[in-house]
Parts: C-alpha cells; structure tokens; sequence
C-alpha cells in the first residue's frame, strides 16, 4: 500500500499527513523547536489558541521563511477557536489575535476546539482565558448553537482570512446535525485517537462524508503524563506493549512510528512532537512502510474505550457521554 504524504480536503487545499503538535511546547523553547521542526521538513503545524505559545510559533515560523527554508505557501498553518470566542461577533476578533500573535496574513486551517461556548472574556482581560470565565474559578456558558459560530467561520474563509475550516472534539451527531446547516463543508475532524481509543464507527461516519481526521495524542496516555492524570498514570505505556513492540520488532522501526503509521495508513493525519531531533526525524519517517493486514488486526484488539481529554473532568460537561 502507498500512502500519499497528504491528504486532499474537500475545500480543494493539500494538508500533510504528517505534522509537528504545539500542544505543551514551552514558550522558551517554541520558536526554536518549530524552526528545528521546518528544517527537518515538517511543513504542517498544529497549534490552538488555548496553548498559549501563538507569539513564538509565529516567530520560529517567520524566522524559518526570512533565512530561506521554506515559503508561506509551503506551509499548512493550522489553530483552533478556544470556548470563549463562539458568539459570531466574537469569532473574528479571536481570528485576528491569531493571526497577530502568529504574524501571518491568513490560517489554513481553524478549527472549532471544543463544541462548547463559555461566556466571553475580553483578550485585554486575560488570554488565553483557559477555564476562567470572568469569575474566578467558576464555569460560565453562553447559549451560543454551534451552526451560528460556523456561519461565523464561513464569513472568515470568504474574506480570505482562512483557507480551510473544520472542528475538533465533535461527535458524531453534532457533525450530522452541523453539516445540515452549514454552507461550507468542514474539511477536518481532530479527534483523540490511538490503539486504546479506536472509535471506528465515528472515523468511518466521517471519512464517507470526505472530512478528512488528523488524531491527536497517538501515543495515548504518553501525552498526559506530564499533567499527571491519573488516568495516563493508571494505563500501560503503549510505547512498552508487547503488540507494539513485536511489530516495531518485525519492521525494523520503533514503536512511536508503528503507532503512527497505524493511522496515516489508514488516511488519518498525526501530529506527533519531540525535542529530539532524531525522534523528529522518525516520527515524519512514516509512510515509507506497510502494516501488514496481521498488523493491523493486532492493534484493533487494543481498544479498551479510555479516553484521556474529557471535559466532564472539567465542570460535567456531557460532550462524550
């Protein structure tokens, strides 16, 4: 099987399969690490507004385009709407501090983060809010549908601000209702997704509706060791499993790369990342090589449903129940 290094979106644009996630990229290390990441060839960068590290994305990307490496146009440039921006009249000022704090002229890709509308907190007030909604530590919601903040985004690709619109953290049901209401077709899907958190049925719903998936945390509970969840600490490494490691064994490669290769073969992008320059070389190293169908089979066994990102652990918030 041959896997092309990107997929084609429905908006006509080329995303890679391949990309470098600035989820918990220290604001110390970013502009270094995503210029690294460039010269090593990486060309999408999966960055949010809620990461907090915008400025210095911005300044490792522009500084890698100055010295020559790479063009704009090269470039797959994506972030996320964080809860607090989702009123339509708030969508574009949340945009436009993207694009400030980034020093670019359009994305090309925004994604809602979450489907859920907490209550505004002006950029002057505190930004990232985070989880604050202007009352200390407790939850504020706005009545905000998710189709008005989508016509919101409509409005912004048609102004050329972005080239491509999508959502992340949506089940099936809210991407059955939005596409009814929506004029412009979500191009991706990001979702949690790796050998302990399978969801084929959503992955196989969504890819018919030619929405591309790019999955994040692939290494499942090693994204959220750091944030010390009891959770990731209470679930076996995948990077030790006995089935990953036998197939790394077999092909010659790590374990970090058999899990990725598990889904860009299967058309879904990741967004892997290291410090390590080898390790960063490696993780972009993953469509050269086939699972076997044996593989595959094995990995699909792993599934046990536990899900590491849930917002009910914020303040019960029913998006997965």
């Amino acid at each position: 099987m041959t896997t092309s290094s990107t997929i084609k979106l429905n908006s006509g644009y080329e995303m890679p399969i391949v990309g470098f996630g600035c989820w918990k990229v220290t604001n110390e290390t970013a502009a270094d690490q995503i210029y690294n990441a460039i010269k090593t060839g990486y060309r999408l960068f999966d960055g949010a507004q809620d990461y907090g590290n915008e400025k210095e994305v911005g300044e490792g990307i522009n500084r890698a385009i100055k010295d020559g490496l790479v063009k704009r146009e090269e470039l797959f440039i994506t972030s996320k709407l964080w809860n607090n921006f989702h009123d339509p009249k708030n969508v574009e000022l949340a945009l436009d501090k993207t694009l400030s704090d980034l020093n670019l002229e359009y994305l090309d890709l925004f994604l809602i983060h979450f489907p859920i509308a907490f209550k505004f907190v002006p950029i002057e007030e505190k930004y990232p809010p985070g989880f604050y909604c202007g009352d200390g530590n407790n939850f504020h919601y706005e009545n905000v549908p998710l189709l008005d903040t989508w016509k919101a985004l409509e409005k912004l690709v048609q102004k050329g601000k972005i080239r491509s619109i999508g959502i992340s953290n949506f089940t099936g049901a809210l991407i059955y209702d939005l596409i009814r209401g929506a004029t412009i077709k979500p191009s991706v899907l990001q979702i949690e997704h790796h050998p302990y958190l399978q969801q084929p049925k959503l992955i196989e719903y969504v890819q018919k509706q030619n929405i591309a998936i790019t999955a994040y945390s692939s290494f499942g509970p090693q994204s959220f060791l750091e944030l010390e969840s009891k959770r990731a600490l209470d679930t076996p490494t995948l990077f030790e499993h006995k089935t990953i490691k036998s197939i790394a064994e077999k092909h010659g490669k790590t374990p970090a790369q058999v899990l990725l290769r598990w889904a860009t073969q299967r058309n879904i992008a990741v967004i892997p990342k290291s410090n390590n320059p080898a390790r960063l070389a490696q993780n972009l190293s993953v469509v050269d090589f086939d699972l076997s169908k044996e593989d595959i089979q094995e990995i699909s066994a792993l599934d046990i449903g536990v899900r590491f990102n849930d917002p009910w652990d914020w303040d019960n918030i029913p998006i997965f129940v």
